[in-house]
Parts: structure tokens; C-alpha cells; sequence
């Protein structure tokens, strides 16, 4: 692989604002707090509450983008959840006892990792082969929370890219609650961002007791349901502080976005990566359903994945005795499907291969690389967790295939290769 200069990094300047909660006191004791601050808000004298709420916007109206109005929106919310009539109070205290209910996060200050890139919905204006891209990331902020973060970009055929601009300003997905629907404890949730701001700008914080820990490594695909009917479906894990499971992030256009757990015996496990489109009649995953190999799993549905698989590859070279892992979601070539692993060797050392897979059965191993395709070496050795290159999924544009990676679970570097010369890497398999 070619790996090129450009790299991204954590940025503790990165910041939304979020809704501030008192529930650390105890059960039943935020209601009465919370009641508490607002009173102490309300009983200000109108020049104390003028001061006050001069004093927060100087201090974050430059930081955030249309502060005030969701000051006032983080009013309206905690008007409901109180229950108090707020009739006669003007609209600066208003805003003022908002902004008592809210806080910055830094969504990116610890690390920036773990990508995956798709086609972008929209291809219009496109010539000479490139491709506009959506490209999503982990991002880590404080408490270690993982939270899902795009960046869009063109690619071209040479293996040269760009990404578009970000403002100053990000601003947080917003739940569609009039569209949330739960079947026992499993709950489907629908998320949209502000119509006036960019993917690029927009984060997709955890939403549900399941995601309250994070959501973590997002593997994106533009999945084809036939007749030129595309939805952009993720699978990540769900991590609740204690527990984990595998969800689904679903999308056709990236404003609004459904989020819902994979249903089954099979989504106790992370790291499922889908297949673009269905194969045999049924929808097809690759998944470490053991920790230690991987598998290939069906299913008929979509979110029901109770197929414990068939074994697909084990480790068998040394830098991938640990474990191995996919990379992403396959990719289909005229020679059968490309899969991207990790393996992971000696020292807890992570690195890239890669494997063929029979395009008609794709439990049928063709070729795999008996040696690593990228590794770290050097500066990027070092990082939040050491000796770790990792990606959620590549980019075929042409013959070349863009590779974003994580490195060492603090930053993000690209590499580009060609499908020949990832083929002339791998060996047929015994």
C-alpha cells in the first residue's frame, strides 16, 4: 500500500453543545434539583439575569452555532419535564435558565479513529471516474464515549483525494421521538440533523441505555437492493458500560438516520460487517462470532441474524496468531469478493490483510495475504493504544481502492493500492 501524507487527528477545539443532566445525585432526586435551579434562575432580579446571561453568551455564543435558539429549545424541553408554567417570564430568562441545563462536550478530544467510506447519495457533477465520498469516524471525547462523526470528499481515480471543509461550528443529531419504536427492551430509534447543517458538521451521539458507553466502529456500505434502490446501512457495536451488542445504522439521503439493534443470537458479538448486496437470495455477513476467526453469516432478515455461521478463516500466519478480524464490508470484483482482515500477532500488534472470497459462495476461500499489507511503523507506533493500524472499510474507485485507517486508536491516515496489486499479494489457499 501507498501511504499518503495526509492524516487527521483528536481536536479538543471540536466542541457541541449538549443537554446538561443532574441525575448523578441519586433516583428520584434530579426532578427536585432541577426544580430547585430553576427557581434560583427565576428568583434573579432583571438586572442580575440580564448580567448573567450577557456573561454566558460572551463566553460561548462565538462557539457554537445558533446559540440562543437552543438555549431556548433546552428551555421548552425542561418546561415539559418540570411540569411549571413559564408564561411571564421573558424570553432572555428563558434562555438564561436553558443554558443552566446545558454544557459543551468535546466530542474529539481524546481520539479520532476507525473509518469507513461509501459512495456519496449524491454523485451529480462527477466526471472522469471520480467519486464523491461520505466517510464516517469514531470519534472519542470525555468519559471515553465513542460518538459517530462524518467527513465528505471527493476521490479520483489515481488515488489522490480531498476532503470538504469543516466550519467551526458541529451540531449534535437530534432523536425524532413521534418515530421511536421498542419491542421489549430492543428499541429503534430515529435521529435527523439540523437541516441547515452539513454532514460534516454533525455528530450522532448514543441515544439509549444500550449506547449509553458508546457507539463504536462504525462499518458503513451502500447496500443494493436491486433496480437501482440504494440504502446506506452501518453495523456497530453498542457498548452499555458493561455489555455490547451489534445495532444497525440505516440512511438514504444521511439527514435522517435509523438506529436499531440486530435482533438475535448473532449480534452479541461486534465486528459484523454486511455484505453490498445479497448473495444467494439472503442477506450475508462476516462476523468474529468467537472471538478468534471469523465467520460467514445469513439471514432473510435484515435485522434478525440468528445464523451462528459457518467458519470462514482461521488465524494462520503469525502477525495474526491472536486473532483475526474483517475490515469492512467485502467488496465485489470481477475476481470475487475482496475482504480487508486485521490480524493481530505478537506484542498485541495489529496489521492489514487481506482475503478472496468466492463471488457466487462466499464461505469459499480463494487466496488470502500470508503477509501483512500495512503495519505501524515508526511515529505511528505511538498513540492511545500502541501498534495498531485498523479500518472500517474502503473506497473502490476504478482499479484503486482508498484505504482510510485508524492509527493506533488516536488518529487517521489514508493508503491507497490497486485490486491487481492486492490480488498479486495473496496466495491460493491450501
Amino acid at each position: 500500500m501507498r501511504v499518503l501524507e495526509q492524516r487527521l487527528h483528536a481536536d479538543p477545539s471540536r466542541v457541541v453543545l449538549r443537554p446538561f443532566h443532574l441525575g448523578w445525585q441519586g433516583p428520584g432526586g434530579s426532578g427536585a434539583r432541577a426544580r430547585k435551579l430553576v427557581d434560583d434562575v427565576i428568583s434573579l432580579s432583571s438586572s442580575e439575569a440580564d448580567e448573567e446571561y450577557a456573561r454566558v453568551l460572551h463566553d460561548f455564543e462565538e462557539r457554537h452555532w445558533q446559540t440562543e435558539q437552543l438555549f431556548e429549545e433546552r428551555y421548552r424541553q425542561m418546561e415539559a419535564v418540570l411540569g411549571f408554567d413559564g408564561s411571564e417570564l421573558s424570553s432572555r430568562r428563558k434562555r438564561l435558565i436553558g443554558a443552566y441545563f446545558c454544557h459543551e462536550y468535546t466530542y474529539a478530544a481524546a481520539a479520532l479513529m476507525n473509518p469507513s467510506i461509501v459512495p456519496h447519495p449524491d454523485q451529480s457533477g462527477m466526471t472522469g471516474g471520480a467519486v464523491r465520498f461520505v466517510m464516517s469516524l469514531r470519534a472519542v471525547g470525555e468519559g471515553h464515549i465513542s460518538s459517530i462523526v462524518f467527513r465528505e470528499g471527493i476521490a479520483l481515480p489515481d488515488g489522490a483525494f480531498e476532503l470538504w471543509p469543516q466550519s467551526h461550528f458541529a451540531t449534535a443529531m437530534l432523536p425524532d421521538n413521534s418515530l421511536t419504536a421498542c419491542v421489549g427492551d430492543d428499541c429503534a430509534v430515529t435521529l435527523h440533523r439540523h437541516a441547515e447543517s452539513t454532514l460534516s458538521n454533525s455528530v450522532i451521539f448514543p441515544v439509549t441505555e444500550q449506547q449509553r458507553g458508546g457507539l463504536e466502529d462504525l462499518r458503513l456500505v451502500r447496500f443494493d437492493h436491486g433496480g437501482g434502490d440504494y440504502e446506506w446501512i452501518g453495523t456497530y457495536t453498542a457498548y452499555s458500560g458493561a455489555e455490547i451488542r451489534s445495532e444497525l445504522l440505516r440512511t438514504r439521503d444521511f439527514r435522517s438516520f435509523l438506529l436499531e439493534p440486530i435482533i438475535g443470537r448473532a449480534g452479541r458479538n461486534k465486528g459484523m460487517a454486511l455484505f453490498p448486496q445479497k448473495v444467494g437470495g439472503q442477506y450475508c455477513m462476516v462476523g468474529r462470532q468467537d472471538g478468534k476467526n471469523l465467520f460467514l453469516l445469513r439471514s432473510d432478515k435484515l435485522e434478525r441474524w440468528d445464523d451462528d455461521g459457518v467458519l470462514l478463516m482461521e488465524p494462520e500466519f503469525p502477525w495474526e496468531f491472536v486473532q483475526i478480524g474483517n475490515c469492512g464490508s467485502p467488496i465485489l470484483t470481477d475476481q470475487g469478493w475482496l475482504l480487508l482482515t486485521h490480524g493481530v500477532g505478537a506484542m498485541r500488534k495489529y496489521a492489514l490483510g487481506c482475503a478472496l472470497l468466492d463471488r457466487d459462495d462466499p464461505s469459499k476461500v480463494i487466496a488470502r495475504s500470508s503477509k501483512p499489507l500495512l503495519t505501524a511503523i515508526d511515529a505511528d507506533r505511538f498513540g492511545y493504544v500502541p501498534n495498531v493500524v485498523y479500518t472500517c472499510g474502503a473506497l473502490l474507485v476504478g482499479e484503486q481502492l482508498l484505504v482510510p485507517y485508524g492509527i493506533s486508536d488516536s488518529a487517521v491516515g489514508f493508503a491507497t493500492t490497486s485490486i491487481a496489486e492486492m490480488l498479486a499479494r495473496m496466495d491460493a489457499t491450501r
